[in-house]
């Protein structure tokens, strides 16, 4: 009767505690396994981006489960978001669907070394290809294809036609191998004579008939049947291009007619065992037999201008400069060393030439055709000539542009061969990585007895070191003009720095997370990074010039030269391997992030382009929807809760999830049966004697009068209705979602308090009121004042504050929850003492230093 009665009345029977908390604990097991979800795919990300930086090793089946693995655990950050949100982010599926197909179509080329045919033409290629066709012509295939860059026509040699060669002409690699065997390293001697006998037994040997019919239909798909058709003939070994760039160790030959491309692929094949070639695979552990040459055939460049450029430059390592060399004529010169060229400083920050030193050019290298062929031949530089740029200033912008787009694709520094044909139009003709310092992962800083650091014990989240300038930047400040060079400071880490990252010289945060997304970023750009130095922002002063050891963890005022030869090495990474390639393919997928700002506009699913992305995006909505928690309180799940018997002037419950209570059955509990670590710390805020004083609290008579006279007409009329008087707190031993919401305002204060730091986050709202508008803008503003100075990022829009604390460590936030406490009680009737802009500053100024009445 009484459940027809309360039908007909339109109420709902109530539920048991049991099922009240059901629906509580699925919502908190599903953030729980999104925090572990989000920390697990931080690792997968920070290994894979060790790897393509040459830190750590991985075969390729491990780079397949690795990205796999992140797929999977974006996948199931997705499936507990929504999970929380009542399938309010569906649309995060599609977005992960879209990118998990671009990675597994990568994943599942073909595997390295299985192309079938003996030629390719450089339509067909790129740099997944680098163990088929060599690292030069996958280079160029990759430029080509992937990143419409200019190349000229050719086509590429595949390692397999070289080893057919080799190894299937009767008898050769046998007489080859056999000579291999007596070299004696000690005696150099012996090593070029035995060199120039194998290379005899080469070009000697006849071509398989099968190999010669390919090369020949390659050259004249290529090229047509024009007899004047000329090409350049250059090697492009298994390593070679790679980090052990192989340079100048094998041949190129210039200038290579149709008739002459059977003997010319012999020349450059036995340049596999030229004495330097020998001596450079000895010293580098590379086999002496090796057989994987492939080769590139590229049309032949009449070029006016040639050259090389650097990303960065190849001796200064203090410098932030592109460095750009050029000579007229064939670039060989500039290649072999054998002539003085112009050079161009170009800033990597600003793209502006910085420096030009023009040369007195008296001879260039030029094709020219004679009875037996095409051959190379010095020539006289005209006179108006020998002492002009052989670049326009367009033509250097053009170049740094294109060097700095590769550095950024290949994610190491570039060696870049171009030249300018005589249309005048930028030509490239190979890049491949720099030959950096190698010994960045062996070298250690030096302990430097005689210089006392300023400041030591940070934790690495990028290794290198840098010098400049401090520059302090501020929690949302615009950091569009961040100066170049100088050295990053931020009370804490944060992803928005990276419009400036590249700029700086080094990064100081006194906060952060080793495996957040900043420090993610960080290694990405290669820009040393400390975190987590405690009072780094009060001992460092703006402009003040520090070394940044982010080798061990050191800070120096001023230059230390020994410190700064380490500046800009990078770690070595291994030569080009298939699992490095692979990697190469699916990063772009897998580690960049775009979605920095959760306010901007293009935070949204659909703006999701990386797994990094996704990880993001559904961080930031848990805490969103968690955030909402306490609004699924209802009546009928009212049961669940136990009344806090205590002193705090609030009518307050708590709904356990897990030890937050030393008794969650009971109806009634004090504060010495709470264990949350979150909530005990906002309680100790509440119940401090301060806060709790006992006798009148003084009250300016306009302000009360003000808000009374809101009340009568019905508050704020903007549309905030009243809350109920019921304030409740969803606990567990590490989380807290604290709702009050009192007359015509309400707070709510969401945490995670525990061991992990990048776990650990607060976040706090606060709105409404009874008096006028003007006293409750100021209210927040006061709020703001008190939340900013205890290192939170706030936002204030109207009456309304939202404020942010994230990834510190647990006394940190301990500290701030109980702040957070005793604001929560000094709230209530904070707005009746906001008559004025002065009371906005004095009562904040008073709460900072504890005087509460």
């Amino acid at each position: 009767m009484v459940s027809k009665l309360k039908k007909l009345f339109g109420r709902k029977p109530r539920i048991t505690r049991e099922q009240a908390m059901v629906a509580f604990h699925r919502r908190y097991a599903s953030f729980k396994e999104l925090l572990q979800a989000n920390a697990d795919l931080a690792g997968i990300l920070a290994g894979l981006n060790a790897t393509q930086q040459g830190e750590r090793h991985m075969e390729t089946s491990e780079v397949r489960k690795e990205a796999r693995r992140a797929i999977f655990r974006c996948d199931r950050m997705i499936t507990t978001l929504n999970d929380i949100s009542n399938q309010r982010h569906q649309d995060l599926h599609d977005a992960l669907q879209n990118i998990a197909r671009r990675i597994e179509k990568e994943l599942d080329q073909r595997a390295s070394g299985d192309v079938p045919t003996l030629t390719l033409d450089l339509t067909e290629i790129d740099a997944s290809m680098a163990y088929s066709v060599g690292g030069k012509n996958a280079n160029l295939g990759e430029l080509r294809n992937m990143l419409d860059l200019p190349v000229p026509r050719g086509f590429a040699i595949t390692i397999r036609a070289g080893s057919i060669f080799l190894l299937r002409t009767p008898g050769l690699f046998k007489s080859i191998y056999s000579l291999l065997r007596s070299i004696d390293p000690e005696k150099p001697d012996s090593v070029s004579a035995i060199a120039r006998q194998v290379e005899q037994l080469i070009c000697e040997a006849p071509v398989p008939q099968e190999v010669e019919e390919a090369l020949l239909k390659a050259w004249d798909t290529a090229y047509g049947d024009s007899p004047q058709m000329v090409a350049a003939l250059r090697s492009s070994a298994i390593a070679e291009d790679g980090v052990q760039s192989f340079a100048g160790q094998y041949r190129s030959l210039l200038g290579v007619t149709r008739n002459e491309l059977i003997p010319a692929f012999k020349t450059v094949v036995a340049s596999l065992f030229s004495p330097r070639a020998l001596a450079y695979r000895a010293e580098h552990g590379y086999a002496l037999d090796a057989t994987g040459m492939g080769l590139c055939c590229l049309e032949m460049v009449r070029s006016r201008a040639a050259g090389v450029a650097f990303s960065r430059h190849p001796v200064d390592l203090r410098s932030n400069s592109i460095v750009i060399n050029g000579l007229w004529g064939l670039g060989e010169m500039v290649v072999d060393g054998s002539g003085t060229p112009d050079q161009w400083l170009v800033s990597r920050a600003t793209g502006k030439i910085t420096k030009a030193t023009i040369a007195h050019k008296a001879v260039r290298l030029r094709l020219v055709r004679t009875e037996t062929g095409v051959e190379s031949e010095l020539t006289p530089v005209p006179e108006d000539l020998q002492d002009v740029p052989c670049l326009s200033d367009d033509q250097v912008r053009q170049l740094a542009n294109m060097v700095m787009e590769l550095e950024r694709h290949y994610q190491y520094p570039q060696d870049m061969e171009w030249a300018v044909d005589e249309d005048d139009q930028i030509v490239l003709l190979q890049t491949r990585p720099m030959g950096l310092d190698s010994m960045a992962e062996e070298k250690t800083a030096p302990i430097l007895g005689h210089l006392r650091p300023l400041l030591s014990g940070a934790d690495v989240a990028a290794r290198g070191v840098g010098c400049g300038p401090v520059v302090f930047v501020g929690d949302g400040e615009d950091i569009t003009h961040f100066p170049e060079g100088a050295v990053m400071l931020m009370d804490h880490s944060s992803p928005s720095a990276m419009s400036a990252m590249r700029r700086a010289s080094a990064i100081i945060a006194q906060t952060g997370s080793l495996t957040g997304h900043m420090a993610s970023i960080c290694r990405e750009f290669g820009v040393p990074t400390l975190m987590n130095i405690p009072g780094v922002t009060g001992v460092l002063a703006a402009g003040q010039v520090v070394t940044v050891d982010a080798l061990t963890g050191r800070i120096f005022d001023g230059e230390v030269p020994e410190l700064l030869a380490l500046r800009l090495t990078r770690p070595q990474a291994r030569a080009d391997s298939p699992a490095l390639v692979l990697l190469r393919r699916i990063t772009p997928y897998i580690l960049p992030l775009h979605l920095v700002d959760p306010r901007a506009d293009t935070f949204t699913p659909k703006h999701c382009t990386s797994l990094h992305d996704i990880m993001r995006y559904a961080h930031e909505m848990s805490y969103s929807e968690m955030f909402k928690i306490s609004d699924s309180v209802s009546e009928n799940s009212a049961g669940v809760a136990s009344e806090l018997v205590s002193s705090i002037p609030l009518d307050l419950y708590i709904i356990d999830l897990g030890g937050g209570l030393r008794n969650p059955e009971s109806r009634r509990v004090h504060p010495d049966d709470v264990t949350s670590i979150p909530f005990k710390h906002v309680l100790d805020g509440m119940l401090n004697p301060a806060v709790q004083a006992r006798g009148p609290r003084p009250i300016n008579m306009r302000g009360f009068l003000s808000v009374m006279g809101q009340s009568v007409i019905g508050g704020n009329q903007e549309g905030c209705s009243r809350f109920g008087q019921r304030s409740y707190a969803i606990v567990s031993d590490r989380y807290l979602n604290f709702s009050s919401r009192v007359g015509y305002h309400y707070a709510i204060l969401d945490t995670w308090c525990g061991d992990s730091l990048s776990k650990n986050y607060i976040r706090f709202e606060f709105a409404g009121g009874a008096a006028s508008d003007e006293q409750r803008v100021r209210r927040v503003r006061c709020i703001g004042l008190i939340l900013k100075e205890l290192g939170f990022t706030v936002e204030l829009t109207g009456d309304r504050i939202r404020a942010r604390y994230q990834k510190y460590p647990k006394p940190e936030l301990c500290a701030r929850l109980d702040q957070l406490g005793r604001l929560l009680i000094m709230t209530r009737q904070m707005d009746m003492l906001m008559v004025d802009e002065a009371a906005v500053a004095a009562c904040a100024e008073k709460f900072l230093k504890g005087e509460y009445h």
